[in-house]
Order: structure tokens, then C-alpha cells, then sequence
């Protein structure tokens, strides 16, 4: 008998709530322990995830889920967190990776050990079972930056923010909007990909930089959910509400006042907290041995019928149809 088997008969699973980027007290459970790991703790975004993994947890008695990550967006702290949770033995882990490449080692050595891995945002995630999006990663950045071009008038100089360079979404979706805006002769992409790690004030004095480097600037497209709250404010503080055109990742709530003072031209987003529901959803399936089978419904909005092919390792990639994207019009209807 597997080590996976011996720990589903005797229910012998660790629970942990680390919200701070430490592991933390861990208690013994006798029931199986699901252990999201987000990119990074206490900012919009992944604090309404959380309520996804705790809604699941409500609904879904017979397992023990939680949610940790690191303080600061730190690739080498997420790591710590997740080769802490596989020593402690969790059944399955639920990982929004900050650099996939950087856990490959460790979710391989968890998967060896029979930990089921549902991975999110990481679609090139070698070691997973399954890796879950909202929706095509490619779609969605030529969405933000077909929104883009429509305020720009499809001409002028534009640039791009990303969490890290090593965020597989976030380089898919500015990729796909640079491949979008080869359409527009009129458009010239400047100083590409700049590296928020998803920290408001950095992303403010980041944009402030390029403001003045490029007066003429006309739009930015952003990827982090805080990049559009930094840029945002820099934009405003300039007096270029209106003037220059933001589009990026960003959630309603937060963006609001932006929105409203035309700082933020749109929002694109999913909805962190069905997310972090879906991404359990699939790990309690997986660890009852139960089949992830195209079309089917995981009983989460935007996740009902999901697309279900190869991932690019062992794994399989689950794709829901879940993208959103709203101006200073519509965002009301989707507060959270």
C-alpha cells in the first residue's frame, strides 16, 4: 500500500492557516487537508480567494481546507510554504505559483509522495494533476489590449506592466496584447514588461518614471492586480485622468475611485473567490480517484462547463469561461 493510500484510511492529514507566509501551528486532522498557497497574502485579490477556500470549506465538511502564502511577493518565500506544507504531509495542495519553474522540484517531490496538485495561473506547470484557468490566457490579454487600443484611438506609444517575469500568466497576457496591437500600425509599444511584484506604491513611482520619460505616453496595459491602483494613481496625480488610457487585472472594488475619476479606462478580471473554489473543487475530486472529463460541471459560476485537454506535463489543464471586463459603466454590477 502507497503512502497516499495509507493516509486516506487513516485520515491522517495536517491542517494549517498561515495567512502571513509561515505555516504556522499545525493540528492533527482525520479528515483529508486541502492547502491553497496563493502568491501572496493580505492584498485584494487573494484576500477574495480566500473567502472561495473558506466558502468551500463550509460546503464541504468532510475536508479541512485552508489558505496560506507568503508576506511580500517573493517566489523563494511561496517555495519555503509549500516544501513546509509537503513535509507536514497535507493531501493535496491547491498553489497559485509566483514562478512555476521555481516549485518544479518541489510539487514533483510532492506528487511522488501521492499529494494531489491542482496548480492555477500556470498553465506550463510540468508537475500538476491539473491546472485550472478561468479562461484562455491568450484571449484574455488581446481583450485588454483590443480595450486598450479603443481608448488610444489605435495609435501612440504604450507600455506594459507584469507582476514578475516569471508569472506565466502574466507574460501570456501581455504577449497576446503585443501580438493584438501589431494590428495598429499607429501604436508603439515602449519599455515592455516592467516588473511590479504586485505592490501598489512600486507600480505608482514605477509609472511616475515612465510619465516623464515619455510625456507623450497614451496607454499602459497592467497584469498584477495592484498595477492598475499604482498606475492609476500616478496617471490622476498627473492630471491625465481621461487623457491617458489604463487597462489591466484589477478587481471593482479597490478600482473604484479610479474608475470613477477615469485614472482607470477598464478592468479585466476573474473571480479570485470562484477560483479558489474551483481549484479545491478539482483536488477533492482528484482525491476520489474521481475522472476530470471535458464539458463538465464543477458546480462553480464560470467553471460549469469546463474545457478539459493535456497539460504541458502529465497533468491536465481545466479552462472555464469565467473572464470579465468593466469600465466606469458597468463595474457596479460586478462589486463584490
Amino acid at each position: 500500500m502507497n503512502s497516499f493510500a495509507k493516509r486516506m484510511m487513516l485520515g491522517t492529514a495536517l491542517a494549517a492557516v498561515a495567512l502571513g507566509g509561515s505555516v504556522g501551528v499545525l493540528v492533527a486532522q482525520e479528515k483529508p487537508v486541502i492547502a491553497t498557497v496563493v502568491k501572496i497574502s493580505g492584498i485584494p485579490w487573494f484576500d477574495r480567494m480566500n473567502t472561495g477556500v473558506v466558502a468551500f470549506q463550509e460546503a464541504n465538511a468532510d475536508v479541512v481546507a485552508s489558505q496560506s502564502g507568503p508576506a511580500t511577493a517573493d517566489s523563494a518565500q511561496q517555495l519555503q510554504i509549500v516544501n513546509d506544507l509537503v513535509a507536514k504531509g497535507v493531501n493535496a495542495l491547491a498553489v497559485v505559483p509566483m514562478d512555476p519553474a521555481v516549485l518544479e522540484g518541489t510539487l514533483q517531490r510532492a506528487m511522488e509522495r501521492g499529494i494531489v496538485v491542482v496548480t492555477h495561473e500556470a498553465d506550463n506547470q510540468i508537475n500538476t494533476n491539473a491546472n485550472v484557468e478561468a479562461f484562455d490566457n491568450a484571449d484574455y490579454g488581446a481583450a485588454l489590449n483590443e480595450r486598450l487600443a479603443e481608448c488610444m484611438g489605435q495609435e501612440g506609444k504604450w507600455t506594459t506592466f507584469v507582476g514578475s517575469l516569471g508569472s506565466r500568466t502574466h507574460m501570456q497576457w501581455v504577449g497576446a496584447g503585443e501580438e493584438n496591437a501589431k494590428k495598429y500600425a499607429g501604436m508603439q509599444l515602449v519599455d515592455a514588461n516592467n516588473e511590479s511584484f504586485d505592490d501598489a506604491n512600486a507600480t505608482y513611482e514605477k509609472a511616475k518614471e515612465i510619465l516623464r520619460k515619455h510625456p507623450d505616453i497614451k496607454g499602459f496595459q497592467t497584469s498584477a492586480g495592484n498595477d492598475v491602483l499604482g498606475v492609476g494613481r500616478a496617471i490622476d496625480e498627473a492630471g491625465l485622468s481621461g487623457k491617458v488610457c489604463l487597462v489591466g487585472t484589477g478587481l471593482p472594488n479597490p478600482s473604484a475611485d479610479l474608475l470613477e475619476s477615469g485614472a482607470i479606462t477598464a478592468i479585466g478580471f476573474w473571480d479570485p473567490q470562484k477560483a479558489g473554489m474551483a481549484m479545491n473543487t478539482i483536488a477533492k475530486l482528484l482525491l476520489e480517484k474521481k475522472e476530470l472529463t471535458d464539458g463538465m460541471d464543477l458546480g462553480v459560476p464560470g467553471y460549469e462547463k469546463v474545457t478539459v485537454k493535456q497539460g504541458a506535463g502529465q497533468g491536465l489543464l481545466v479552462i472555464g469561461n469565467g473572464m470579465v471586463l468593466a469600465d466606469k459603466a458597468t463595474y457596479k454590477d460586478f462589486l463584490f
